[in-house]
């Protein structure tokens, strides 16, 4: 951790240049203004600088619109009832903020007042020491650093901690329980031991959260490098239980270990790091946190085979719906979660089994556009220690991929239709818009797939023709 000018001097141009305009415009408006938060600790620990956060002792809104100005910007984003504003910038977000303490009742996390007050006021009501440091920006301070709460120390030791008393701090905002969680798995620090139990203490206050603010940081916890820290202190102080109760029902819970550890839990911790080391993409990883979801409503006991979870990926794929309403997940998100939720075994039978054809093209057709992800989940759901294990399971994984990309049809399968359309149905076989166009349809894709026929306009057409005679399907339905 070096002299923080020399730090300041070697981040992006761009960036540095809006930190020179802001300091000189304070000058000039006999401001104080800073750079602070996240800002701050990002810098001192090398990370990657996504955000701008200026403090300034004063009228921050009138600031930003100033700055706005110098950096052209015509419109800023204010919030007048707490002193901030966004300035829209295309390389990084910008966000001006008035010194300010916030005072709360016991029923919401939103402050019941809003006082503005110097720069040791505005570092006191923040979350964590690592984010209560703030850097001079003003001309001929500029570069020095007000760290009134060892925020540096605790860099430097790896730890997370309140400049509170935690009890105060998580009391006034308890989406800061789940965001101690968030920043031990970014950082990979540890939560103080007094900050632990506080939370523990504290975890029933978490009910007075909009459940959108928990899902946007628990989701946040998914995209950090190593998930399961923070999952796991969502565990272990209780959060989780009122967070996510389908996840933590699975701690504790056995299962057989030819493939997985022996809990449900860990297992399930274990796809989800290795998931974050095998893609960036959150969805995924969200989808490697719920493949067994259903396990524990679908375990039974076998005498000779231990613990079976029989069609614990269609009970999981309806649990998903009950998730995503209670969570509030996009439409998107929720579909795609289905989908790797059911087919998720999918890959693993056809490694055991003779793959066909067949077989092949109809996983292709469920899978669609999201097959890669569910390969990569699949790799990512091998837990075993046994490294000959693993060895045999990803060459028969190979197997099958080679497989698929052997399927010539497989480019047209991923949009896969039958090439006689519903009007071409109605008119030869004498039925109306319906139900029925839908089931004709689907019994010729399946002969396609199932290597009837050949995928042609001619040969669905000449099938079409003989179903029209000889299959049931039309005579029960018309009936």
């Amino acid at each position: 951790m070096g002299n923080i000018k020399d730090l300041l001097n070697n981040i992006d141009d761009s960036i540095l240049s809006i930190l020179h305009l802001a300091g000189e415009l304070g000058k000039k408006c006999k401001m104080e203004v800073y750079v602070v938060g996240g800002f701050v600790r990002d810098l001192l620990i090398g990370k990657k600088l996504n955000d701008i956060d200026i403090m300034v002792v004063g009228d921050g809104i009138h600031f930003a619109k100033k700055l706005a100005d110098q950096l052209g910007v015509k419109k800023i984003i204010p919030f007048t009832k707490f002193g901030t504003a966004l300035i829209p910038n295309n390389d990084i977000q910008i966000e001006i903020a008035s010194a300010r303490s916030e005072f709360y009742d016991n029923h919401s996390r939103k402050p019941s007042e809003v006082v503005y007050t110097d720069l040791k006021g505005d570092l006191l009501r923040r979350d964590f020491t690592i984010n209560a440091m703030a850097i001079n920006l003003q001309p001929p301070n500029y570069g020095t650093l007000t760290d009134p709460f060892n925020g540096v120390m605790d860099i430097q030791k790896k730890i997370i901690r309140t400049p509170l008393n935690p009890d105060e701090t998580f009391s006034e905002d308890p989406l800061r329980m789940i965001r101690a969680g968030y920043f031990a798995s970014k950082l990979g620090f540890k939560i103080d031991s007094l900050c632990l139990r506080s939370i523990k203490n504290m975890a029933s206050r978490i009910d007075i959260v909009s459940i959108e603010r928990i899902r946007d940081e628990f989701i946040k916890i998914l995209t950090t490098n190593k998930p399961s820290i923070g999952l796991i202190i969502l565990q272990k102080t209780g959060l989780m239980k009122m967070v996510f109760p389908e996840i933590d029902v699975m701690y504790g819970m056995n299962q057989t270990s030819e493939w997985h550890h022996k809990d449900i839990f860990a297992h399930t911790l274990q796809v989800v790091d290795n998931a974050a080391i095998l893609s960036e993409k959150m969805e995924l990883r969200f989808a490697a946190l719920v493949h067994d979801i259903a396990k524990p409503n679908t375990r039974r006991i076998d005498k000779k085979r231990g613990y079976t979870f029989h069609g614990h990926d269609a009970v999981g794929e309806k649990m998903v719906d009950k998730i995503a309403l209670r969570m509030k997940l996009s439409n998107y998100l929720k579909n795609y979660l289905k989908k790797l939720t059911l087919l998720h075994l999918r890959p693993i039978s056809l490694v055991k089994d003779v793959v066909t054809d067949s077989a092949i093209r109809r996983l292709m057709v469920a899978a669609g556009e999201d097959l890669d992800d569910l390969m990569t989940l699949c790799r990512a759901d091998i837990t075993t220690k046994n490294p000959k294990r693993v060895k045999k399971y990803m060459r028969n994984f190979q197997n099958v991929e080679k497989k698929m990309a052997n399927v010539i049809e497989k480019d047209a399968i991923m949009k896969f239709q039958s090439p006689v359309k519903g009007k071409k149905i109605m008119e030869i076989c004498g039925i109306d818009e319906g139900r029925l166009v839908g089931t004709v349809k689907k019994t010729i894709e399946d002969a396609i797939l199932d290597g009837e026929i050949d995928n042609t306009y001619d040969a669905a057409l000449k099938f079409l023709l003989k179903i029209k005679n000889d299959s049931s399907i039309l005579k029960n339905n018309n009936s």
